[in-house]
């Protein structure tokens, strides 16, 4: 998916906003080959391409984002029905992708809380 190109530099933003949002637990990794960060051993936002975040959250989230901002949140055939949305870099602040990632922590933590109380 990175076409050879070093992913990391674009990454930094996410981990710096996820930072500054305070998020806890979370730690960067790589996710298919691309920089992503992960709170108890999910992913929760992952790079696509330089432009391009993958980010967790769920369907009905999803919808309402891209109808809301279609300029920022999208999908491709590859993610229709997926509990995954797509955001394009340039388009997005730095604080309303501090709100999304805070979203995505949450949704992929309370996972595994409830994965937890199945065990």
């Amino acid at each position: 998916m990175s076409d050879g190109i070093d992913l990391d530099p674009h990454f930094d933003r996410i981990e710096t906003v996820a930072k500054a949002r305070g998020l806890q637990g979370f730690e960067r990794t790589t996710s298919y080959g691309t920089p992503a960060l992960k709170v108890s051993d999910r992913t929760f936002v992952r790079l696509l391409d330089a432009t391009t975040l993958v980010m967790q959250c769920p369907l009905d989230q999803k919808v309402l984002l891209m109808e809301i901002s279609p300029d920022i949140y999208f999908e491709t055939d590859h993610y229709v029905g997926y509990d995954t949305v797509l955001i394009r870099l340039d388009a997005i602040e730095d604080e309303e992708l501090g709100l999304r990632l805070e979203d995505a922590w949450r949704f992929r933590a309370d996972e595994n809380a409830k994965d937890n109380l199945k065990g």
